[in-house]
């Protein structure tokens, strides 16, 4: 029989309020753990924008998720969401992707 005072840290039984970084410290702020994430969106609309000085890229915070906005010319905005917004949801994948491997869940709007 066990001990309900037999609480052992990490222990996957557990509920917390986020998780701990590799010192230890407590975060539940996903802003500043979406670095993979935001350095794919920005790689990727630069790669894809002709005039790669007017990309930005916004990050925030909104119920849980870490929300990218994207920025880029209006000429380019075309090549950024692609024939039936198949590029665009191309991005999105590929972004959510990084930033699973930052442990964030990640959402793309693209605004003009």
């Amino acid at each position: 029989m066990s001990d309900v005072n037999d609480y052992v840290a990490g222990d996957v039984n557990t509920i917390d309020d986020g998780y701990e970084d590799d010192d230890g410290n407590e975060s539940s702020d996903g802003v500043e753990n979406a670095a993979t994430a935001t350095a794919v969106l920005q790689f990727i609309a630069t790669s894809l924008a002709e005039d790669a000085s007017a990309v930005s890229v916004d990050v925030s915070e909104r119920q849980g998720k870490v929300v990218l906005s994207l920025s880029v010319g209006a000429n380019d905005m075309g090549r950024i969401i692609g024939r039936r917004g198949r590029t665009a949801q191309a991005i999105r994948a590929l972004v959510g992707a990084a930033g699973a491997r930052d442990g964030v869940t990640t959402s793309v709007d693209i605004v003009d």
